[in-house]
């Protein structure tokens, strides 16, 4: 059982950045592909980024590929998602989720565990 809370939204002008955080309160991410997602009023759930925590493989979605990171801490307990160069059309409210197959893919599906979210908001 693992509980996630994702942290460090807000707002920012157009061009600024920002930094996630997706953090264990309960349990470990030690085992799980750990994936970002991002849902838009108006949209459906979209994958931004994922990391394999078992191996360290960071996957993008093509949208974000050079201007977001995924990285996770020693502890294996936080996943980062630095957000630079933040547009109007990045903002959304941000997931973080568990993988338990570690298979990094898009279908939010198959992701078990999710975090309450946490809002980015880019102003036009």
């Amino acid at each position: 059982q693992v509980q996630l809370v994702e942290s460090g939204g807000g707002s920012v002008q157009p061009g600024g950045s920002l930094r996630l955080s997706c953090t264990a309160s309960e349990g470990t991410l030690a085992y799980y592909g750990i994936g970002w997602f991002r849902q838009a009023p108006g949209k459906q759930r979209e994958g931004v980024s994922c990391i394999n925590m078992s191996d360290g493989t960071k996957y993008y979605a093509d949208s974000v590929k050079g201007r977001f990171a995924i990285s996770r801490d020693g502890t294996k307990n936080t996943v980062y998602l630095q957000m630079n160069s933040l547009q109007p059309e990045d903002t959304a409210v941000y997931y973080c989720a568990t993988d338990p197959f570690l298979r990094c893919n898009w279908y939010s599906a198959d992701y078990n565990y999710w975090g309450q979210g946490t809002q980015v908001t880019v102003s036009s």
